[in-house]
């Protein structure tokens, strides 16, 4: 399994350089699919190491299948997100909606879960803070994914106005709830999970290095805001989590 993390990681090289002097030509548009499934599979390998073959599997396909059809009826019907559709090529579709995103999906909430997990403080307030701030750090990486896909690579567009960046506050509180309602499922399955510091630790990296990278898009696009704003929360969210890590 470790090889899939070194293929990420190998990707990862290699896209940032791509992305950043936006040398990927429509040719090879589909390797923003394979960055995206393969950091989905890192999630699901980690939800595998810590709940078990058959409930880390069947939890991480749900994800998947869930994300997919909320997004397909989402575009379909503008509903939870807002009014948007997909302009790149993301790979494979199913009813709209790139098999690819479902993927993301499981790699935000694999991410967010193994932070939220070790930030959370034991005992009575566990449970409420873990689906807080799961919730909270998913939507935290929406706030520099969506500007950079929309105005910097034109992944998708939006097709209503919002405050942010044009990007309307519906999805943003789409994302959060959406989170909140995996983080759920997540915590009721807790009780059964084992303990895997590394995997744990490299989905901390994939989640952190897949929101830095597009801190640096952003920031090579002139969205300063958004890249502020996020870097803020990455530096706060990485020093806190190694402080407490080293105490688990």
């Amino acid at each position: 399994m470790v090889w899939i993390f070194r293929f990420f990681v190998f990707w990862y090289v290699c896209g940032f350089f791509l992305l950043t002097f936006d040398l990927i030509p429509p040719a090879l548009e589909w390797a923003n699919a394979v960055f995206l499934i393969v950091a989905g599979l890192i999630g699901g390998i980690y939800f595998v190491k810590r709940f078990g073959i058959t409930i880390g599997f069947l939890y991480s396909l749900f994800i998947v299948v869930f994300s997919i059809a909320v997004e397909h009826y989402g575009v379909q019907y503008n509903l939870w997100f807002g009014s948007y559709h997909y302009e790149q090529d993301f790979g494979p579709m199913v009813s709209g909606v790139p098999i690819s995103i479902g993927f993301a999906w499981l790699m935000v909430i694999a991410g967010s879960h193994e932070i939220a997990r070790v930030l959370s403080p034991h005992g009575r307030y566990f449970f409420i803070s873990f689906l807080l701030i799961g919730s909270a750090l998913a939507v935290s990486i929406d706030l520099i994914l969506d500007p950079v896909a929309f105005h910097v690579k034109e992944y998708w567009i939006w097709d209503e106005p919002g405050m942010y960046y044009s990007i309307p506050f519906s999805n943003f509180t789409g994302w959060f709830f959406l989170s909140l309602f995996f983080h759920l499922i997540g915590y009721s399955v807790m009780r059964k999970s084992q303990s895997d510091p590394q995997w744990g630790y490299r989905m901390f990296l994939v989640f952190e290095g897949v929101q830095g990278m597009f801190v640096w898009l952003a920031i090579i696009g002139n969205l300063w805001l958004a890249a502020t704003l996020v870097g803020i929360i990455m530096v706060i969210t990485i020093r806190w989590y190694i402080q407490k890590r080293r105490l688990l």
